[in-house]
């Protein structure tokens, strides 16, 4: 289990988090999330023991992470995949990185087995692609076969296979029972992935849930289209709804389908097109964010 109990970690001028709490439970894969800047990274950095908080709790397990007996065989972490010496075969690279966490030897093929690297692993890092890196970061992560995963941005690099790759693995690794925290920018691959998001801005909460909880939270938008455009657009933003133009189409905020149609045939209004937008995580955390900045 992974706890952030209002941390806060200031840098002179700058509060890069600011009161932050959330909790990642065993069996569930979290995706942390925030634009640049909010906070993401240094809150890793400091549960990882790389930054030491000005007050608040980042803990693994129970623990502050200095204070784990085996951290190698408890906390598996990719922060970035450039680590790696490029002369290196990745084999060796992993061999080195599992004789000083006191891991099985055997560990090492298994876990180039299990990220597909069983084919390049007499292959030297520096001819890897960024996709390979990644797949050898998450390998190093996985050779002490921890219960808690910190990943950031373990997307980067891998190609569409290796994107829904990454997704299945991600999943199965949640279903043995282990705690998955990922910090990405690729919402749409988050969205298909994680059971809950945190949402960060300025180094403060600003979401908490489920994706569903978090879209379900949005007002709807409906899209509609009529040769009396602009006599609908006088209707609608009467009744109190916010109208914008997409198009030759209307973009109705906070609507139905039944009230946009209801108020067409109530004025004897043709339409062309009424569709509802589904709200997509995207949707929710550009909403999220932009609200924070204003």
């Amino acid at each position: 289990m992974i706890a952030v109990e209002n941390l806060r970690k200031r840098y002179g001028k700058t509060q890069a988090v600011d009161g932050l709490s959330f909790t990642v439970e065993p069996g569930r894969v979290v995706g942390f999330l925030g634009p640049n800047g909010a906070g993401k990274t240094t809150t890793l950095r400091i549960l990882l023991g790389l930054v030491h908080a000005n007050s608040g709790q980042a803990t693994i397990l129970g623990k502050n992470y200095s204070q784990l007996e085996r951290p190698f065989c408890q906390v598996g972490a990719v922060l970035e995949a450039s680590g790696f010496h490029p002369g290196r075969k990745a084999r060796n690279h992993l061999r080195v990185l599992a004789r000083a966490g006191h891991a099985p030897a055997k560990r090492v093929d298994e876990v180039l087995a299990t990220v597909g690297l069983e084919g390049a692993a007499k292959k030297r890092v520096g001819g890897y692609s960024l996709g390979m890196r990644q797949r050898l970061a998450l390998a190093s992560a996985l050779l002490g076969d921890p219960g808690v995963l910190i990943l950031d941005e373990p997307a980067n690099g891998l190609d569409p296979e290796g994107i829904r790759w990454l997704r299945d693995f991600l999943r199965s690794l949640a279903a043995e029972g282990r705690a998955v925290l990922i910090s990405s920018h690729v919402l749409s691959e988050v969205e298909q992935t994680v059971d809950e998001v945190v949402i960060i801005n300025k180094g403060k909460l600003v979401a908490h849930g489920s994706v569903e909880e978090l879209k379900r939270g949005k007002d709807g938008r409906v899209r509609v289209a009529s040769p009396q455009a602009k006599a609908l657009e006088e209707k609608l933003a009467k009744a109190g709804f916010v109208v914008s133009k997409d198009g030759d189409a209307l973009l109705v905020a906070g609507a139905t389908s039944a009230q946009v149609g209801e108020i067409a045939a109530k004025s004897s209004l043709v339409l062309h097109e009424l569709s509802p937008l589904a709200t997509q995580l995207e949707d929710v955390f550009l909403d999220l964010t932009s609200e924070e900045k204003k």
